[in-house]
Formats: structure tokens, C-alpha cells, sequence
């Protein structure tokens, strides 16, 4: 009979520990943490041609001050000296007319003949600016490179040979690692005295061209 109130209490005792350590139950861990998804993209950087000489074809107009407009055509032979920085020789002619003239004055006009030949050479150094891509539809895009070029040299013209300086812009599309087209933009600044007076004339210059590296 004394041993039912020990069972009691131990009973007891028993229940009260489950019901503590139920209560005591670790927290849950933290949720879980989301990780966005980037999207990652391979940006490829302009790669221009790295060979380090050139060889072009041009053609054009020049616009002689005082003598009207003619077709130009000429080479180009270029060296490039870093990425940025190249040098340019270049050779071209055209012929100038004085029909103008000769329509004013009845005895003849200012060259002995109706057209004289010009021709000119120049070497200039040329700095790479602007370099982009040009777009020909929606899917397809070539490299390109502004520049800007300044030099000097000698234009030979009704029997006058003239110190030249020649100034400019240009812009080049790269097609492939050797083969390019170009268009420019030159002023050809001289001094010149058919007229009477010897004055400084700028010649105008628009050409495109073709040009390989090799």
C-alpha cells in the first residue's frame, strides 16, 4: 500500500521532463536563402588589324580654289607604328582645267593649254580617335576607326612646285584582319601666283579608298 504513492510521483516526475523537453526544442534554422541568377555575357573588346603595313588605292574629287573641281586617284603606302599612331605616304594627280577662264577672256585663259596636270606627294602621321563599330542592318556590324593626320610635302602644278601642308580627317571600316575601306577628308594648303599675286590657296580633298595590311 506505501508503494502506490511512489509510483505516483514517479509517474509524475516523468511526464513534467517530457513536457521540458519538448518546450526546450531547438529553434528552427533560418530560411532559405535565394541566390539570384545573373546572367553572365562575354564582352569582346575592338580588335583592330595588327599588321603593321598598309597598301591602298583612292579615288575622288579635289577641288582646286579658283580652278573648279577634277577627279583625283592616287596610292597610299602606310606603316603603323602602334595600335594608335601611323605614318602615310601618299602619291596622286589629276588635271585642272581653266575653261573658266578662257570663257572670259577671248584670247586664251591663264594655262597654255586647256587642262594642266597636278600632281602631289605628301608623308603625314596619322592618331587613331574614336574607335566603334558601324552597323550594316540589324545583325551586322564591323570595327571602325576615326583618325586625324596632319604632314607635309610638295605639289607640282603649271610648272610650279609648291611646299604642302596637308591636314585632315579620315574614317576606316575594317572588314577583315587585312583588307579595309577608308574615306578622307584633306585640305592641301599652298601658296600659288597664276593670278597675278602669289596667295596661300586650301585645295579640298574627298577620296575613298581601299586598302590591305600585309
Amino acid at each position: 500500500m506505501h508503494r502506490t504513492p511512489v509510483l505516483l510521483a514517479a509517474a509524475l516526475l516523468a511526464t513534467s521532463g517530457a513536457s521540458a523537453q519538448s518546450n526546450t526544442a531547438p529553434p528552427e534554422g533560418p530560411g532559405q536563402v535565394i541566390v539570384p541568377q545573373v546572367e553572365r555575357r562575354d564582352v569582346r573588346l575592338p580588335k583592330f588589324a595588327s599588321r603593321d603595313i598598309s597598301l591602298g588605292l583612292f579615288t575622288g574629287t579635289y577641288a582646286t580654289q579658283n580652278f573648279g573641281t577634277s577627279s583625283v586617284s592616287g596610292v597610299r603606302l602606310g606603316y603603323h607604328v602602334t595600335e594608335d599612331i601611323f605614318v602615310e605616304a601618299t602619291y596622286a594627280s589629276t588635271k585642272v582645267s581653266d575653261e573658266d577662264f578662257r570663257q572670259i577672256f577671248p584670247n586664251g585663259g591663264i594655262f597654255p593649254t586647256p587642262t594642266q596636270r597636278l600632281s602631289y606627294y605628301n608623308v603625314v602621321a596619322g592618331y587613331n580617335v574614336l574607335p566603334g563599330e558601324v552597323f550594316f542592318g540589324r545583325r551586322h556590324a564591323k570595327l571602325s576607326q576615326g583618325y586625324l593626320l596632319a604632314g607635309v610635302g610638295s605639289t607640282d602644278f603649271a610648272g610650279q612646285k609648291r611646299q604642302t601642308i596637308t591636314a585632315g580627317f579620315g574614317l576606316r571600316v575594317i572588314f577583315t584582319d587585312w583588307f579595309a575601306v577608308q574615306a578622307d577628308v584633306r585640305d592641301h594648303i599652298y601658296s600659288l601666283d597664276l593670278l597675278g599675286k602669289r596667295r596661300n590657296t586650301n585645295n579640298l580633298e574627298v577620296t575613298a579608298g581601299l586598302t590591305v595590311y600585309f
